[in-house]
């Protein structure tokens, strides 16, 4: 699958083996083994190996991403050397404030980046980060992006509009994938799913996730309804060229060429005819 397509990207900790084995049967699109912010320093080289022997193991037809340790510590560059030979398809760095961060981790390992963009810095850094060498697609921090920006806890995302259109703008001025930020309250499946649309509807391709039960939400916003699909093929072959009426509005090129992207991205999600 390509990064582009992926709805549901989910965040487990590399530390946790139970959790790993159970990543292999759902049905997100990327398995992102986490050896960041949910692993305590005792257990990092001990989750670094676990990662590398995950990957080893496979995931079947999931992507796999590893999120390292930032830039500029001692565990970074010990996991960047320790993926190089694997078979991850991304490496994910946090708190990308600058395109040579993302450029020296590609360099050195050989792996895409997704950068993770999570602070005012890093923010007004977007478009070079996007554009980098190596780059393969940006993540929303969404946490550490509130807090930097001094939005107070428990109100909604109204404050981090700007931020998020910047960060989706940055990725498509090159052509990257973008993905939106992580749910914290896991037992509000509302609340999920309506940050899930709002994502969508801000042009976001997918949704990360830090529980099992935000899959299946995120899959089906992020993912093309067999309505949309049908009239996506109805649409490519009702076209003759030009600016014509179809079904009761009118359509053009660009319309056809959005209808064959849909296919595509239902194709990769298995939905295609």
């Amino acid at each position: 699958m390509k990064l582009e397509y992926a709805r549901s990207l989910l965040f487990l900790p590399a530390s946790n083996a139970r959790a790993i084995e159970k990543a292999r049967g759902l049905s997100c699109d990327m398995v992102i083994l986490d050896l960041e912010d949910s692993v305590p320093d005792a257990l990092k080289a001990g989750a670094r190996r676990a990662a590398v022997a995950a990957i080893n193991e496979g995931f079947g037809n999931k992507l796999v991403g590893v999120r390292i340790n930032m830039a500029g510590t001692r565990l970074h560059q010990e996991d960047v050397a320790a993926f190089s030979g694997t078979a991850a398809n991304y490496l994910i760095l946090p708190k990308v404030e600058s395109a040579a961060q993302a450029e020296r981790v590609y360099r050195e390992c050989g792996r895409p980046v997704i950068a993770m963009i999570e602070s005012v810095k890093g923010l007004v850094e977007a478009n070079a980060i996007a554009a980098a060498a190596g780059t393969a697609g940006l993540f929303v921090g969404t946490n550490d992006l509130r807090s930097d920006l001094r939005i107070p806890e428990g109100v909604g995302r109204a404050g981090l509009t700007t931020a998020l259109q910047m960060i989706v703008m940055a990725a498509r001025l090159s052509g990257k994938a973008v993905f939106d930020g992580v749910y914290n309250r896991l037992d509000d499946a509302d609340g999920l799913m309506a940050e899930c649309r709002e994502g969508h509807e801000f042009g976001f391709d997918g949704k990360t996730l830090i529980h099992p039960n935000q899959v299946g939400p995120a899959n089906m916003v992020f993912g093309p309804s067999l309505p949309e699909v049908e009239d996506a093929y109805r649409l490519i072959a009702a076209a003759s060229g030009g600016a014509e009426r179809f079904e009761g509005r009118m359509i053009e090129a660009m319309h056809v060429a959005a209808a064959r992207a849909l296919i595509a991205r239902a194709e990769a999600c298995g939905m295609g005819r």
